[in-house]
């Protein structure tokens, strides 16, 4: 067993993070425990809650790299086109590509709860900017609607195509032809964006 002064702070925090990542390769966070994560490291469950706090902080970690990954891609993408209609279809895609090539840390996003305790501020500022990057693009493609709507419209294709990525993921779609969930998130852009524009 490790001792706690063979790494300094941040290697833990590393080997911590990097060590539920490569959990989550593979297999769903339901089953992961703060002894099992301690015992995979070789430290002892009291240490990380000193480093962490708790459990739920350590996980919130994981989900804060899962968000700062999602951003870092959107953000390269985005550079390859000044279309902002274009970038909304491409971020819409990225979200369906990403969710379906990590089912397992997109699952700990969305089922991660601070079971009462208030969100930190670095995390609530990591989805500030996911959500700002979709409000952004919305007002270049309205320039006239104002705030309430920019956030309302999206917060509804942001839903819309995060059902659609939740249940092409689970392959839940329960129809006896196969569903595109690429073409669904086009066919709801393209119908949304239209009355946006119009409107």
């Amino acid at each position: 067993m490790a001792r706690r002064n063979d790494h300094s702070r941040e290697e833990l925090v590393e080997m911590t993070l990097n060590c539920v990542e490569k959990y989550l390769d593979t297999q769903p966070y339901h089953a992961l425990s703060l002894r099992k994560i301690a015992a995979e490291i070789g430290y002892v469950p009291s240490t990380l809650v000193n480093v962490f706090g708790s459990y739920n902080i350590l996980l919130l970690h994981v989900v804060a790299r899962t968000l700062d990954d999602l951003r870092h891609q959107a953000q390269q993408k985005l550079t390859d086109t000044s279309n902002c209609r274009e970038a909304l279809f491409t971020l819409a895609h990225l979200y369906l590509e990403f969710a379906s090539k990590n089912p397992y840390r997109w699952q700990l996003v969305f089922e991660h709860s601070m079971k009462g305790d208030k969100l930190p501020d670095w995390q609530s500022d990591r989805i500030q900017s996911m959500t700002g990057m979709l409000e952004s693009l919305l007002k270049q493609l309205s320039p006239t609607k104002n705030d309430e709507e920019v956030v309302e419209a999206s917060r509804v294709l942001w839903a819309g195509v995060h059902g659609i990525t939740l249940l092409a993921v689970d392959d839940k779609f329960f129809t006896s032809v196969p569903v595109n969930g690429a073409e669904l998130i086009d066919n709801l852009l393209t119908g949304y964006l239209k009355s946006w524009t119009d409107a």
